[in-house]
C-alpha cells in the first residue's frame, strides 16, 4: 500500500528499487574503499579537533587543499540524492527531508570512522566526518528539490486526462457505498 504523498504506480517502485540498489552499491564501494587496511610505515595520530585537518590541508597550498577537501566532500555526497530516492516521496517537507538525509549521512560517516579504528593504517579524523556530512547536504540541496519539482510536474501532466474524468471530491475508486437503513421490527 502506498503512503500518503508517495509517487504512484510502477514509477514509484522503479524509483525506490533503483535508489535502493544504487544506495547499497555506493555503501559497499565506500566500505571497500575506507575499511581496507593500508600498508604504511607510520600513521598520523587521530584528529579530534574540528577543522584542524582542514587548516593543515590549506597550509599545503590551494591545489592540494582543494583535492583533499574535495575528496572529503565527494565520498558520501551521493547519499544526499540516493537516500531520498530510496524513500520515494514527492511531497515530503524540504526541511525534514534535508534533516533526515543530513542526520543519516552523519551517522554513516560516524560509523565508518568508528569502524576505521580497528583497521590497520586508518585513524579517526573528525574533519572527514564534517566534510562527508557537508557533502551529503550540498548534494541534497543541489539535486533533490529540483528533482522532486520535476517529478511532480511530470506526474501532473501525465495524470491530467484521468483527473478530468473523475468528478471533484471523488477518488478514482468511486464513491463510498452507503448501507440503506432498515427499520427495526416490532
Amino acid at each position: 500500500m502506498q503512503r500518503e504523498g508517495s509517487i504512484g504506480g510502477s514509477a514509484a517502485i522503479r524509483i525506490r528499487v533503483t535508489g535502493g540498489v544504487l544506495l547499497v552499491a555506493h555503501l559497499a564501494f565506500v566500505a571497500w574503499l575506507m575499511l581496507r587496511p593500508l600498508d604504511v610505515p607510520w600513521v598520523m595520530p587521530a584528529n579530534l579537533r574540528p577543522l584542524a585537518g582542514i587548516r593543515a590541508d590549506l597550509a599545503l597550498g590551494w591545489a592540494e587543499a582543494a583535492h583533499r577537501i574535495g575528496e572529503g566532500l565527494a565520498l558520501l555526497a551521493p547519499l544526499g540524492v540516493l537516500l531520498p530516492m530510496a524513500h520515494g516521496r514527492l511531497t515530503a517537507s524540504p526541511f525534514a527531508s534535508l534533516a533526515r538525509t543530513a542526520a543519516t549521512g552523519a551517522l554513516i560517516s560516524l560509523g565508518i570512522a568508528l569502524l576505521q579504528t580497528g583497521v590497520p593504517g586508518r585513524v579517526v579524523d573528525v574533519d572527514s566526518l564534517l566534510l562527508n556530512t557537508v557533502g551529503v547536504v550540498l548534494a541534497h540541496l543541489a539535486v533533490v528539490p529540483a528533482g522532486r519539482a520535476w517529478l511532480r510536474r511530470r506526474g501532473g501532466r501525465v495524470g491530467r486526462g484521468d483527473a478530468a474524468a473523475v468528478p471533484q471530491g471523488e477518488t478514482a475508486q468511486g464513491r463510498t457505498p452507503t448501507i440503506p437503513r432498515v427499520g427495526i421490527a416490532p
